[in-house]
């Protein structure tokens, strides 16, 4: 385990933008979970942490106390009021949210997600087919695998450019890995101006029955006989465009990196693959991606700590998932885990309505890798980047051949 203490000192303060804090999160999560279960930072203008599983929990689930208006941390609050909020509906607020989830919930439903596996495991096999048929027995599983699968199922599912991928990972980059960093972008250039785009070009070639794809979908919704506003329309495509993507390909790329150094596990699924469905939420829990936030509706105390309104609030799920008092033998990897109610997809009214495309593309992806390269590990641990951020992945994750 790294010495946290050599790390610098974030008892007093922190950030969860940095490098240090990207290389080093669990065991942070570790010593906070003990020491100072709520911590505090002065960054983003006053910024809170739990890290214990009840806490996290019990905040995800208090929607008088916060508001999911705000699910990024950046030095500014967002400019688009609750209760719609500017990507619904993860940021919306009761009553509405539970609309802009309801409208959403027909094309993530099991039957459609399912649909999408034949789709899913042909394009994993060709990425796999491009690595091999490389130079050398070092690849990037996160650069050359990871990281093209949820781009490229969303990219379908939305009915946008398969080529238009370096575009969302670079939206990617700036809205959850460099909040705030001051990188300005022409107008036209702009997340807003492409999503703009794209829903301008539908409406212009619309598609309806079997051909039509989710932005058709979102075009042709109403919320009691009236249409759907252009922000709500613009809002739900880059929810999906940065929820969809990011979180997916670090789940993949960890469980790689997972499966790199535990060969007696790679062993184990191949000698009983009816673990996999177990496997798969147990990866999902050990290394969940996603850090959500939320902002202080009001002041309150939490547990003894004055949050005052306005302050964000960082809602660790990872850090919750591996907490001992809500999961027994919590810092082993289990295999057969059988009792698994982790949070990776969150927790409370905002619970991820995308789990099931989520699941079927990490068990495709991992399925796939471990078919097709039953003997890999790291290249050279030491070159292996972590995200910044919300998002928790390897960015860059050298495989080695064997």
């Amino acid at each position: 385990m790294t010495d946290v203490a050599s790390q610098p000192d974030y008892h007093r303060d922190f950030d969860h933008t940095t490098e240090e804090w990207a290389a080093h999160a669990p065991e942070i999560w570790d010593d906070y979970r003990e020491s100072c279960p709520v911590a505090r930072s002065d960054a983003f203008g006053g910024l809170w942490l739990p890290t214990r599983q009840e806490d996290v929990s019990a905040i995800a689930h208090d929607t008088e106390n916060y508001t999911s208006q705000g699910v990024v941390v950046s030095p500014v609050r967002p400019d688009v009021d609750a209760p719609m909020g500017p990507a619904p509906p993860i940021t919306s607020d009761p009553p509405f949210h539970a609309i802009a989830r309801r409208l959403l919930l027909p094309p993530f439903s099991p039957k459609p997600i399912k649909a999408l596996e034949p789709y899913t495991r042909e394009y994993c096999n060709a990425l796999i087919d491009d690595l091999l048929s490389g130079d050398g027995d070092e690849v990037d599983a996160a650069v050359g695998y990871a990281q093209h699968i949820p781009v490229r199922i969303i990219a379908k599912m939305l009915g946008v450019p398969e080529s238009d991928g370096d575009i969302f990972r670079r939206f990617i980059h700036m809205i959850l890995e460099t909040p705030g960093s001051g990188e300005e972008l022409e107008p036209d250039a702009t997340l807003d101006a492409y999503l703009d785009e794209q829903i301008d070009l539908h409406r212009q070639n619309p598609k309806t029955g079997d051909e039509a794809d989710l932005i058709d979908y979102l075009i042709a919704a109403d919320i009691e006989g009236q249409p759907l506003v252009d922000e709500h329309i613009r809002g739900s495509i880059a929810l999906l465009l940065i929820a969809g993507i990011d979180t997916t390909w670090s789940a993949i790329g960890a469980s790689i990196w997972h499966f790199a150094q535990r060969p007696d596990h790679r062993q184990r699924l191949a000698a009983e693959p009816e673990l996999m469905p177990f496997a798969i939420e147990e990866m999902l829990r050990y290394y969940a991606p996603v850090t959500m936030a939320r902002i202080a509706a009001q002041d309150h105390d939490l547990g003894g700590c004055p949050v005052a309104k306005g302050d964000w609030l960082l809602l660790p799920f990872p850090a919750g998932n591996r907490d001992p008092r809500a999961f027994d033998d919590a810092d082993q990897v289990l295999l057969d885990r059988k009792q698994n109610r982790h949070g990776a997809f969150g927790l409370g009214i905002h619970r991820c309505l995308g789990s099931n495309l989520a699941r079927l593309e990490l068990t495709v992806a991992l399925e796939t890798w471990l078919d097709r390269v039953p003997e890999f590990e790291l290249a050279e641990p030491d070159r292996v980047r972590w995200s910044k951020g919300q998002i928790r992945g390897p960015r860059e994750l050298p495989i080695r051949i064997l």
